[in-house]
């Protein structure tokens, strides 16, 4: 905070410095700046820095006596929670001997091989007992002792900190009120003591006439085309056929202004393919000529083509993401309308439950059925339907 205050004072003062500083300017000798809240912004300064020194020592003794042993029990907290992930291991390891057990135990004729499978399996589950039940009972044994010891050290640490606070805010309102810089009247309230420093200045601002935006004794242009100019108001046909005329004709008047609006509200003449128009209107005839020649090339050329078929369904999408599970371990269904799958299989889930603790429904090799969640982990795939 004390550090911002001192780069927040060192931009006042480069606001208060002068901007002019050319030689051709006759003015630049002149000081533009503002000395007076310069040198308030260095008294404000030094006095902060002065503060920071002042509660060094305090921060230093936080860090040792506050942040210090927290980060400690964070480092205890972080070991517990690797015996927590452990404990849910041991927990996935368990479930899985226990089923490959009862697959044996249910199997009615027995081989020599089965008979050794057995065994092999309920010494696994033997084996997997025992470990859940070492973390199980860890923490069920640990962790309460853990809680009640984290309240016996947090409240004196928080009581310390409480404490340590109040002597870091105490010294800094104390420092703050004696502050004595003769550029800033602080016995006024803030707003009052804007106003007084600002002055008239907002007054002397809107009196200029350069923010008022307003064009006033400028004399707006007139017309682009109108009756003083070497165009013509309307350029149509009819107005076209006048100044071709025109020029034509050497004892022939300039037509007037009514002249050329009764000609543009006019309709235009039919469009003919006969020569018998001269002078000016030959040139509707070379256009009517090149728009026959245009309508017969279409027609010899035949109809336009059908449009584009649309695009199939499945293209005009994007791809959709399909959630698959990837199996972490073997899994024989236990009742009808369970899914059977081995380590590493892809399964296309088909319902997901809320959590990994419930039964999700899945797809395998075509067949569909139900498999506990916890065996397996999400991948999703973009696979175009």
């Amino acid at each position: 905070m004390l550090s911002h205050q001192i780069e927040f004072s060192k931009a006042i003062q480069e606001i208060y410095k002068p901007i002019s500083g050319r030689v051709s300017d006759p003015d630049s000798l002149i000081p533009e700046g503002n000395p007076e809240g310069i040198q308030a912004c260095e008294e404000y300064e030094n006095i902060v820095r002065e503060l920071q020194a002042t509660l060094q020592p305090e921060l230093e003794m936080i860090q040792q006596r506050v942040i210090g042993p927290a980060d400690e029990l964070l480092t205890v907290i972080k070991v517990v929670q690797k015996s927590t992930v452990k404990r849910q291991h041991k927990q996935l390891d368990y479930d899985r001997h226990r089923a490959s057990l009862k697959k044996l135990q249910d199997k009615k004729d027995k081989s020599l091989k089965d008979e050794k499978a057995l065994y092999k399996a309920e010494t696994e589950v033997e084996q997997a007992t025992q470990d859940f039940n070492y973390f199980n009972d860890l923490l069920k044994d640990e962790l309460p002792r853990l809680f009640q010891l984290e309240r016996e050290f947090i409240r004196p640490l928080f009581q310390s900190f409480y404490y340590m606070q109040l002597n870091v805010f105490y010294t800094l309102h104390e420092k703050m009120q004696s502050i004595d810089i003769g550029y800033f009247d602080l016995t006024r309230d803030i707003e009052d003591a804007f106003d007084m420093k600002r002055g008239d200045i907002k007054d002397q601002v809107e009196q200029l006439s350069i923010v008022k935006f307003k064009a006033t004794g400028v004399k707006k242009p007139g017309p682009r085309y109108g009756a003083g100019s070497s165009k013509p108001a309307i350029e149509g046909p009819s107005s076209r056929l006048a100044i071709e005329g025109r020029k034509s004709s050497d004892t022939s008047s300039a037509p007037s202004k009514h002249q050329i609006l009764d000609q543009a509200n006019s309709p235009p003449p039919p469009y003919t393919t006969s020569p018998s128009l001269t002078n000016g209107e030959s040139s509707i005839g070379r256009a009517n000529s090149t728009g026959s020649a245009w309508g017969a090339a279409a027609k010899a050329k035949g109809a336009a083509p059908p449009p584009p078929k649309p695009k199939p369904s499945r293209f005009s999408g994007a791809p959709q993401a399909v959630e698959r599970a990837e199996a972490l371990y073997d899994y024989e269904a236990q009742a009808a309308g369970d899914l059977s799958f081995a380590t590493g299989d892809m399964i296309e889930i088909v319902v997901k439950g809320a959590t990994e603790n419930e039964w999700w429904t899945g797809k395998l090799n075509g067949k569909e059925g139900q498999f506990p969640g916890m065996l397996c982990i999400l991948h999703s795939y973009p696979v175009i339907r």
